[in-house]
């Protein structure tokens, strides 16, 4: 299938087109073979293919990569965020709130709400979305959270650390030795990761070593939520494990920014796989919490590599839109609409260790949108309006 008159198509393939972090092409086509890119070049030079598809002259996007969402949860929390918008400050209680309502939802309740949302960001562009677990606390419940988090992404993340369950207020040792016992040997079989929120009221960085250290010996990835409602040890415990990313990164120190530049996008493992700490930002949050937004600028210029994602959850963020985050970053982050589209495509795929996604050049997964727009600037442009055209995932129209 060839989809051609693209005035406009970003690629996130540095030295091509006009270079930049975008590396776009302009007046281009791409050719899509068995869900993959198998060429991209001028229109002119398009090659023969059995389907096209018109994109009018507009542009052409990878898709994006959600790199941090919490879509296995019941309930709804929207009196809470009717407070906070009176002037209730977050903390992050209201998690437990969302325990309760989980753990009494049937699998078909949970389910239903996972394809929703995924579906939902689908329309909105997203092609590749994170799931992560932490709304169960109990060993079934993260366990059948992760198995029906396997159903609809190859990314799940495995929180048992969101927070300690009232159950074990008291007792939080004790919980912190499930999580790496039993929990985690239920929870693993279904995740690819393994998260700890390292925060104030959640867990002290002895307890979020111990647990990210217990998921790394068993072979998941660590993520860390680290510094989300004030400065913490948390980004540099990520950094200091090897971490994916470090997500939230509202409150950050001089340190906190030269342990993450330490990480750059060129930092490889013998075996080719990237080391680097990506900082995910999450704007979502902070615009649904009246938060301070982080400094992207900060970090960007720094050489910090930043990604971005919607931390779609029924509390603090519930938004399943990246053009909502893109515009949010640049309006609110100082972040150019380059900078943002970057974050929200090849920056997701970094933050998820990942090369076939968030890019479009040969060999890379075929998903992509066609925007209603001429330009990606327009993501930022004109915020709030339905500017995904088209999206294809794998190489198949949705």
């Amino acid at each position: 299938m060839l989809v051609d008159n693209i005035g406009e198509l970003v690629t996130n393939a540095f030295g091509n087109g006009e270079g930049g972090p975008l590396g776009i092409h302009r007046n281009a086509a791409l050719l899509v073979e068995d869900g993959l890119v198998a060429w991209v070049g001028s229109a002119r030079s398009a090659p023969a293919a059995d389907r096209r598809i018109d994109a009018g002259g507009a542009a052409v996007l990878p898709g994006f990569v959600d790199s941090h969402a919490h879509l296995v949860f019941a309930g709804d929390r929207a009196a809470e965020f009717a407070a906070r918008m009176a002037g209730q400050p977050y903390t992050g209680g209201g998690i437990r709130t969302t325990v309760g309502a989980t753990r009494a939802a049937p699998d078909s309740e949970l389910r239903g709400t996972v394809r929703r949302l995924r579906d939902e960001a689908l329309r909105q562009g997203t092609t590749t979305i994170e799931i992560k677990s932490g709304y169960g606390l109990t060993v079934a419940d993260e366990a059948r959270s992760l198995r029906i988090a396997a159903e609809f992404s190859e990314d799940t993340t495995f929180l048992g650390a969101h927070v300690v369950p009232a159950e074990y207020a008291d007792r939080p040792d004790d919980y912190v030795g499930m999580v790496c016992g039993p929990m985690l040997a239920a929870a693993a079989p279904y995740a690819r990761w393994i998260d700890v929120f390292c925060e104030r009221g959640a867990f002290d960085v002895d307890h979020a070593r111990a647990i990210l250290a217990c998921g790394q010996a068993v072979g998941l990835g660590v993520r860390v939520h680290a510094n989300q409602l004030g400065p913490g040890p948390g980004v540099q415990l990520g950094v200091e494990l090897g971490a994916a990313s470090v997500d939230h990164c509202t409150h950050l120190t001089d340190a906190d920014i030269d342990a993450l530049a330490s990480h750059r996008i060129g930092c490889m493992c013998p075996d080719g796989r990237h080391t680097t700490t990506v900082a995910t930002l999450l704007p979502g949050a902070e615009f649904s919490t009246r938060s301070p937004y982080p400094d992207a600028r900060r970090l960007l210029d720094a050489g910090v590599t930043v990604a971005l994602a919607t931390d779609c959850n029924p509390g603090s963020s519930y938004t399943s839109s990246m053009p909502f985050c893109i515009a949010l970053a640049v309006r609110e982050m100082r972040m150019t609409p380059a900078e943002a589209v970057w974050a929200a495509t090849a920056g997701g795929a970094r933050a998820l260790r990942r090369d076939d996604v968030g890019v479009l050049r040969r060999g890379a997964r075929a998903d992509l949108i066609v925007l209603d727009a001429p330009s990606h600037l327009h993501l930022a442009y004109r915020p709030g309006v339905p500017l995904i055209r088209q999206v294809l995932h794998n190489g198949v129209p949705q």
